[in-house]
């Protein structure tokens, strides 16, 4: 029996081509990393999106392994947005009751904290860390050097290149 989809032209676009071979392959290779359908579903989009970015999708030889890169970046953004949520979440347990935001400050508060994550997106864990202690925690250099092991003058370079991240995202540039 033939179908109608058999009589459709290939499609001549490399991002068309590189979605129509690999969809179904990346969504089954990331929900047995997940262990969850919806997750799989949105985290093989946000693949795709970044993948659509890309300059070179004419030259690229190998696409699963291509594929695979992006979205091991986008798994890690994935668990390290869930680690910092739940961190927050236990913080906001540890509150009195009469201190506890409400619903529409969680979500507003979950907000910006995906917004801060999205910014620094792409830093070493050591220049993130030691941005959130300087402006979350309010921690000195000095402190943050203590803390993690460093010398002052690193932490002062850490948190500028942060910094100027943050601005660049903001801006529209892209951070180099």
């Amino acid at each position: 029996m033939i179908r109608m989809a058999d009589f459709r032209a290939p499609p001549q676009d490399p991002f068309q081509l590189l979605y129509a071979q690999n969809h179904q392959w990346l969504e089954r290779w990331l929900r047995r990393r997940l262990d969850c359908h919806a997750d799989a579903q949105d985290l093989t989009h946000d693949t795709f999106v970044r993948s659509w970015k890309s300059s070179r999708l004419e030259q690229i030889e190998e696409p699963r392994a291509f594929l695979c890169v992006i979205a091991k970046r986008v798994l890690c953004t994935f668990w390290r947005r869930g680690e910092l949520e739940r961190s927050y979440l236990q913080a906001l347990a540890s509150l009195p009751g009469d201190c506890s935001p409400s619903e529409e400050e969680l979500a507003l508060l979950r907000e910006a904290l995906e917004s801060i994550d999205a910014m620094l997106d792409g830093l070493p864990a050591r220049v993130r860390h030691a941005f959130l202690l300087n402006r979350l925690e309010g921690m000195t250099h000095q402190q943050i050097a203590s803390e993690l092991g460093a010398s002052v003058a690193s932490i002062e370079r850490w948190i500028k290149r942060a910094v100027t991240q943050c601005y660049l995202v903001q801006m529209g540039s892209s951070p180099a």
